[in-house]
C-alpha cells in the first residue's frame, strides 16, 4: 500500500513536471519577448531623458549665447555712439563750452566780454609803455586767450566737483534700490537733496523724463553737459541693465567702488608728481627772481633787455622757449587715469 502510494506521488511529480516543461516550452518566446520589450522600453525611457537633458542643456547654452549676444550687440552700439559723443565732448562749439562750466549766458554775451577784455588789456599795454607792436598782441590775447583760458578753468572746476560727490550719489541710489524704490526716486532724490554741480545734472536728467525721454537716454545725454568720463561709465550702466537686465544695485555699487579707485589712484599719482612739479615751478620762476635781483643791485646792467630791440628779441625768444619747456613739463607730470 505505501509503495502503492510512492509510486502515485512519482508519477504525478513527474506529470507535473512534464507540464510545467511543456507550458515553458510554450511560453519561452511570449516570456522572451516580453523580457526584450521591457529592456526595449527602458532603452527608450533612458533615450528620452537623455535627450530631454541634452535638449534642456542646449536650450540654456543659447539663451545664454543669445544674451552674451544681446550685451555685445549693446556695448558695440553704445561704444560707438559713446565715440561719437566723446568727440563732440572733447570739441564742443562754444555753446557747449559754456554749458559744459555751468555758465548760463548767451554766445553773444561772451563775445561781448571777450572784445571788453582784448580792449581793456591793449589800453593798459599802451598806457605801460609797450611796444607799439605789442598792443595788437596784447587785443588778441584779450580777445581769444583769456575768456577762453577761463573759460577752461571753470570747466575743470566743475568737473572736480562733479567727481568728488557722484559716488555718493552713487551710494543714495545703490541703497534706495536695494530698499525697494524705483530707480527714479533715487535719481529725483539726487535732484533735490545732492551738492552742485551733481543735483544740476541729474536734474537735467528728471527734466528730460519729464520731456519723454527714457531714463537710459537721459543719463546718456549727461556727457554732453558734463565732459568727464564718469558721467559716461554711469550712462552706460544704466543702458546696458535696461536691456540686458540684472542686478542694477550691485552695478551701480560696483561703478561706485571704481570711481572711487580712479580718485584714489589720481590723488597717488598727483602725490608722487608733487616733487617733479615743485622743480618745474622753482625753475620756471628763477629767471624772474634773477632778473628782479640783478634789477635791485645793477638796474643800468640789466634794463637794455627792455629798452633795446635787441633786448626785446632776446626776451621774446627767452619767452618762446620756457613756454615750450613748461609745456613738455606739463605733458609728463600729467596722466590720464
Amino acid at each position: 500500500m505505501f509503495g502503492l502510494d510512492t509510486t502515485l506521488l512519482a508519477v504525478i511529480l513527474l506529470a507535473g513536471l512534464s507540464a510545467g516543461a511543456v507550458a515553458y516550452a510554450f511560453m519561452f518566446n511570449t516570456i522572451s519577448n516580453e523580457r526584450k520589450a521591457g529592456r526595449r522600453l527602458e532603452t527608450i525611457k533612458k533615450a528620452e531623458t537623455d535627450r530631454n537633458v541634452v535638449k534642456a542643456s542646449r536650450d540654456r547654452m543659447a539663451e545664454a549665447a543669445k544674451r552674451r549676444k544681446s550685451v555685445q550687440d549693446s556695448l558695440k552700439d553704445l561704444d560707438e555712439k559713446q565715440r561719437v559723443k566723446d568727440t563732440r565732448t572733447r570739441k564742443p562749439p562754444l555753446k557747449g563750452q559754456i554749458k559744459q562750466a555751468g555758465l548760463n549766458m548767451p554766445v553773444q554775451r561772451f563775445y561781448i566780454i571777450s572784445v571788453c577784455c582784448g580792449l581793456f588789456f591793449a589800453i593798459v599795454a599802451f598806457f605801460a609803455g609797450a611796444p607799439l607792436w605789442a598792443v595788437p598782441g596784447a587785443l588778441l590775447a584779450g580777445v581769444f586767450g583769456v575768456p577762453r583760458w577761463g573759460l577752461a578753468y571753470l570747466r575743470t572746476r566743475r568737473v572736480k566737483a562733479f567727481l568728488e560727490e557722484l559716488p555718493n550719489a552713487l551710494d543714495i541710489i545703490v541703497r534706495s534700490v536695494k530698499s525697494g524704490l524705483p530707480i527714479n526716486d533715487g535719481v529725483r532724490l539726487i535732484a533735490s537733496e545732492a551738492q552742485e554741480p551733481v543735483r544740476g545734472e541729474f536734474r537735467r536728467v528728471v527734466e528730460a523724463q519729464q520731456l519723454g525721454l527714457s531714463l537710459p537716454e537721459a543719463t546718456l545725454r549727461m556727457a554732453e553737459t558734463m565732459p568727464c568720463p564718469e558721467a559716461g561709465f554711469f550712462g552706460i550702466v544704466i543702458q546696458i541693465q535696461s536691456q540686458a537686465g540684472g542686478n542694477l544695485s550691485e552695478a551701480l555699487g560696483n561703478l561706485s567702488r571704481v570711481l572711487r579707485d580712479r580718485k584714489r589712484m589720481r590723488a597717488k599719482v598727483s602725490a608722487l608728481s608733487m616733487e617733479a612739479k615743485a622743480s618745474a615751478v622753482i625753475i620756471g620762476a628763477l629767471p624772474f627772481i634773477v632778473a628782479f635781483l640783478v634789477y635791485l643791485t645793477s638796474p643800468n646792467y640789466i634794463m637794455p633787455l627792455f629798452t633795446t630791440p635787441t633786448g626785446h628779441m632776446v626776451l621774446g625768444v627767452s619767452v618762446l622757449w620756457m613756454s615750450v619747456g613748461i609745456f613738455v613739463m606739463k605733458k609728463m607730470m600729467n596722466f590720464d587715469i
